[in-house]
């Protein structure tokens, strides 16, 4: 019976913090603050998608061979071993 009584006292506390709880602490930091990216760091990131963009390109080729080959219809050729 103790710890059943225990149990129950521990649910009951954690019950009771998380009700009570408020806002994290690490996020009253800097939410308030405006971070400003200057020229170059934009020039950068729009060159990274520009490698994005250009590695998809060969995927995408791959990937419509993938399936126009799939989709196609083979004609049945029957292979005959020489004797």
């Amino acid at each position: 019976m103790n710890a059943k009584k225990s149990l129950t006292a521990v649910c009951s506390a954690v019950a009771l913090s998380l009700v009570t709880s408020t806002a994290a602490l690490a996020s009253s930091g800097a939410t308030n603050k405006v971070f400003v990216s200057g020229p170059l760091i934009l020039l950068f990131l729009g060159f990274c998608a520009l490698v994005v963009v250009i590695q998809c390109i060969p995927a995408i080729i791959m990937l419509y061979g993938m399936v126009k080959g799939t989709v196609s219809v083979v004609k049945d050729e029957i292979a005959e071993a020489k004797k």
